[in-house]
């Protein structure tokens, strides 16, 4: 389904080469202020224009057709949509039959006989995070004073993201990389054992992200490494302070009230201008295909701003079925 949350509800729609894309957001609490221009700097955030992204450029100008009234939420659904402009189907005329390897193109046609729309990868564009994206600016505002912060940490394996970067340019190919995710001023106890708790959710909502193949909370797998006597976080204060944080803010699913720390693991770009290795699915034969169109050689570079989202429409969440968040919003 393409609906996610309990209190906090946030459904995406729209293909890549479609019309639009954007979210509809159901249980926006009523009389948050919000305006247009909040959106930008996030927005712009996740648009491309450095060296290793793609040369794609939609405008991402939110149009806000429900739930606002005079800059002021008003607790019905919040609808906001972007007009894809800068399309360029004919690219896609190909992996019509030619299903581009790494990508949903096989899969979608196996699940929807067909009638998927394979232009630029269709519903499964990474083009959709775009609504993603705005969803989180709300949930942002609902968390106040909550900070958090995402960041590229390490791109092809290497912590030197521009080089690893631009070698992948030179190459034609593409390399992935490596987000951490801090999120600061969370409270105790938000989280639900055992199928509700922060890092299933989290994880729910990271991993429905195009190109994520991995997370871990706070030292993650290195703890497999470790003995217990290192692993544990003394506890120093009442309020659950601790001398060190390799739980990543989390205890029994349950938000222990340090930092909320995770890593998010992303694959390199599936389309490479190498040519490659596929199967005819009008002949059921082997077959060459040489991807055209306009692809980032690494697209972990813009996603830390979708991680972030996607945390704080988590958190939001959390925030509101533990009553932390009012339901209303009243004018000062």
């Amino acid at each position: 389904m393409n609906r996610f949350g309990r209190m906090l509800r946030v459904s995406l729609f729209g293909e890549s080469h479609g019309p639009a894309v954007g979210v509809m957001i159901d249980g926006c609490p009523a009389g948050l202020p919000l305006t247009r221009k909040e959106f930008s700097a996030d927005l712009e955030r996740r648009r491309p224009g450095s060296r290793g992204t793609t040369a794609r450029s939609e405008e991402d100008d939110p149009r806000i057709l429900s739930g606002l009234f005079k800059d002021r939420t008003t607790g019905s659904p919040l609808t906001i949509v972007f007009e894809n402009r800068d399309v360029r189907p004919d690219d896609y005329l190909a992996v019509k039959d030619l299903p581009r390897p790494g990508h949903a193109d096989l899969t979608a046609r196996l699940k929807y006989g067909g009638f998927h729309d394979y232009r630029g990868g269709g519903h499964f564009s990474g083009r959709l995070t775009v609504g993603l994206v705005a969803a989180g600016v709300v949930a942002r505002k609902l968390l106040e004073p909550c900070r958090i912060r995402a960041g590229l940490i390490e791109a092809g394996g290497s912590p030197d993201i521009e080089t690893a970067v631009e070698a992948a340019v030179k190459d034609r190919d593409s390399v992935g990389g490596i987000i951490e995710c801090r999120a600061s001023g969370v409270p105790a106890g938000w989280g639900e054992p055992f199928f509700d708790s922060v890092e299933s959710l989290i994880s729910h909502l990271i991993f429905a992200i195009p190109g994520v193949r991995g997370i871990e909370f706070g030292s993650g797998f290195a703890c497999a490494g470790m003995r217990g006597s290192g692993c544990n976080d003394r506890i120093v204060d009442a309020e659950g302070a601790t001398a060190t944080n390799h739980a990543g803010g989390i205890n029994g699913g349950i938000s222990n009230g340090n930092e909320l720390v995770f890593r998010v693991a992303v694959k390199p770009t599936s389309s490479i201008g190498h040519e490659q290795e596929t199967v005819d699915m009008r002949s059921g034969k082997a077959a060459r295909l040489t991807i055209v169109g306009r692809h980032d050689a690494c697209i972990a570079l813009r996603m830390p701003v979708i991680v972030e989202a996607a945390a704080a429409l988590v958190l939001a969440d959390l925030g509101l079925a533990a009553q932390a968040i009012p339901r209303i919003f009243k004018e000062s």
